[in-house]
C-alpha cells in the first residue's frame, strides 16, 4: 500500500521520501527517494530523522508491536529443551511523530484491525494526533496483506467516515491521496 501511495503522490508532483522494510517491490518515479531499513528500530530512526522536514507523512507500514528483547548474531541450534522468547514493546513510531507534529504538517496513520475495528481506529486517531486514519480489517476478504486489492475506511479527526469498496491498491492510493489533497488546500 505504501508503494502505491508513494507513486500516486509522485504522480501529483510531490517529492517523496519512501522508507521501506525488506520487499521485492520497486519504485518507478524519479520523484521518489527510497531508504531501505531492516528492523523496526531502523524504521523508527529513519522516520524521526526525516519527519521535521516533511509536509505530509503517511505511515502505512505494519511495524510489529513487539520485538524480541534479546537478539542473536547467529543461528540458535535446536536442542531438546523448549525455547521461550521474551518480548518488549517496539518503539511507537506513529505516536512519536504525533508528539512532534507541527500545525502545518499532515500526519496519516493506518489501522489494521481484527476486532472492534472502528472504535480501535478512532482511539488511535485521537491518541496519536493524526489528521486521518485509514482503517482496514483482516476480516474483509481480499483486503490487507498478500492481496493486490484493499477495502478501507477513512476516518478524519472531525469524526467523518468515508467507506470505500474493495478495489485495486492503486485505486485505493488515489482515494487516500485525494483526502490528503483535500486537507492540504
Amino acid at each position: 500500500m505504501g508503494y502505491a501511495i508513494a507513486e500516486e503522490l509522485a504522480c501529483r508532483g510531490a517529492d517523496v521520501e519512501l522508507i521501506s522494510g525488506p520487499t521485492a517491490l520497486s519504485v518507478f518515479s524519479p520523484r521518489i527517494t527510497k531508504t531501505d531499513v531492516v528492523s523496526a528500530e531502523d524504521m523508527y530512526d529513519a522516520c524521526i530523522k526525516k519527519f521535521s522536514k516533511c509536509d505530509i507523512a503517511v505511515m502505512s507500514a505494519a511495524v510489529a508491536d513487539y520485538t524480541p528483547e534479546k537478539t542473536e548474531n547467529s543461528k540458535i541450534k535446536k536442542n531438546t529443551t523448549d525455547l521461550s522468547l521474551k518480548l518488549k514493546a517496539t518503539k511507537d513510531i506513529l505516536a512519536q511523530l504525533g508528539k512532534q507534529k507541527k500545525d502545518n504538517q499532515i500526519l496519516v496513520g493506518f489501522a489494521l484491525e481484527t476486532d472492534n475495528e472502528l472504535n480501535n481506529a478512532k482511539k488511535k486517531l485521537k491518541n496519536k494526533n493524526l489528521d486521518f486514519i485509514v482503517l482496514n480489517s483482516l476480516k474483509d476478504k481480499g483486503a490487507g496483506f498478500k492481496h493486490k486489492t484493499n477495502k478501507i475506511s477513512i476516518i478524519d479527526n472531525n469524526g467523518n467516515i468515508s467507506d470505500f469498496d474493495l478495489k485495486d491498491k492503486k485505486q485505493v492510493a488515489i482515494d487516500i491521496v485525494d483526502k490528503i489533497v483535500e486537507l492540504f488546500k
